[in-house]
């Protein structure tokens, strides 16, 4: 059996959770608790390109926030 996670010819949703960080996951597989779909059902390849264009800061929006608390 492949990985659903590595097969190139699968199709996949993004995934986004509560902190915004996004994953791509399998759309045979349900959405885990906690998490959102940010991108419904396409390509492997356009799910990857929209994490690329959407995720621009990795950081958690928890640290994020505290980040710009601790500045003012």
């Amino acid at each position: 059996m492949t990985n659903p996670f590595e097969n190139p010819d699968s199709r996949y949703r993004v995934l986004i959770n509560a902190e915004g960080q996004h994953s791509l996951w399998p759309a045979a597989i349900d959405v885990p608790e906690g998490w959102k779909v940010g991108k419904e059902e396409d390509t492997r390849e356009a799910c990857l390109g929209f994490i690329e264009e959407n995720w621009t800061d990795m950081r958690p929006a928890s640290l994020i926030a505290a980040m710009k608390e601790s500045r003012t």
